[in-house]
């Protein structure tokens, strides 16, 4: 079993590393619900999974549901019954280690912001670079 959480802790999970896919999603809906240019997702039979706490949730379309920490923010799950039959999404870099379960690939690129298409080529500092 691996291990993840919310950032306050109030939300924990534990589910199995054996995924149905795990992807970097590009898509617009994941970038607004995320405020970040892209959210990777593990997808997990819910059998799989154990959450602790009591997330939050609102329907993002008629047939989705995105899960959060009512505390802190965090979005964690996506429940997409029509998409995903019995399968829950979970925000893989919620993830305790995420580099647990290695990327399969990048998801609705069609989406994607353009800066996000190049990054290997931009200056990459380990932390914040000196500011003159």
């Amino acid at each position: 079993m691996i291990s993840g959480r919310c950032h306050c802790g109030s939300i924990h999970y534990e589910m199995t590393a054996e995924v149905e896919h795990h992807a970097l999603c590009h898509c617009t809906d994941c970038r607004r619900a995320s405020g970040a240019p892209a959210v990777s997702w593990a997808l997990v039979k819910r059998d799989n999974i154990r959450i602790s706490g009591k997330p939050k949730s609102y329907a993002s379309s008629p047939d989705a549901q995105r899960l959060f920490c009512g505390d802190c923010g965090t979005s964690l799950f996506y429940l997409n019954e029509t998409i995903f039959p019995g399968m829950i999404d979970v925000q893989s870099a919620t993830l305790d280690n995420p580099d647990v379960i290695p990327l399969g690939g990048q998801i609705q690129t069609a989406e994607r912001i353009g800066w996000m298409a190049d990054l290997n080529h931009l200056p990459s500092f380990e932390r914040y670079p000196p500011f003159d």
